[in-house]
């Protein structure tokens, strides 16, 4: 299994047909970085491990849901963990309201994205060309493919149309290819 996008929508659709190695090629590809990513809402090494086993069994029972037309392979597991990790903290701690929650959703995903942007080497290439794009772009491709949100969800915490943030992202690839050229 590559590394490319491309191979988590060939992983799903062969976890769909029932294909365990697919599983845990996702698995062991992902879960490292799947783990942290809960382990930022739970606060729990332990529970963020519980999330992250939850997640793939939903994975795998629901891999036949997975349309690639709505959104990246990558976005649609992560989006499964991250319900997971919030829904064990509502169900888990009534202290928790939805605001709360929703409160520790969006901090989590702007400290993750901008997490990216800053560990990123100084003096390379990539981060020159992201740093030409304006902030909203750039934070609207880092959510893309660092966080693993869709363009709906992208549009959502943007406050941006759908279609915007559909053609912002693809102008802001498009712009970071040339610039990486």
């Amino acid at each position: 299994m590559g590394s490319g996008p491309d191979d988590l929508d060939t992983a799903l659709a062969a976890c769909a047909n029932g294909d365990r190695n697919a599983l845990r090629a996702v698995f062991d590809r992902e879960a490292g970085r799947l783990i942290a990513v809960a382990e930022r809402i739970v606060r729990r090494r332990e529970l963020a491990e519980e999330v992250v086993q939850d997640a793939f069994i939903r994975i795998w029972t629901h891999a036949h849901q997975y349309n690639a037309e709505r959104g990246s392979a990558r976005g649609w597991i992560y989006a499964i963990v991250r319900n997971r990790a919030l829904n064990l903290l509502r169900d888990g701690n009534r202290e928790f309201t939805v605001e709360e929650v929703e409160t520790i959703r969006e901090s989590e995903q702007a400290d993750e994205v901008m997490a990216a942007w800053q560990k990123l080497d100084r003096n390379s290439r990539l981060y020159d060309c992201l740093g030409a794009l304006d902030e909203t772009k750039r934070r609207g491709i880092l959510m893309a493919y660092v966080g693993g949100y869709s363009h709906g969800e992208i549009a959502e915490r943007l406050r941006i149309p759908l279609g915007t943030t559909k053609s912002w992202i693809r102008r802001g690839l498009s712009a970071l290819r040339e610039c990486m050229a």
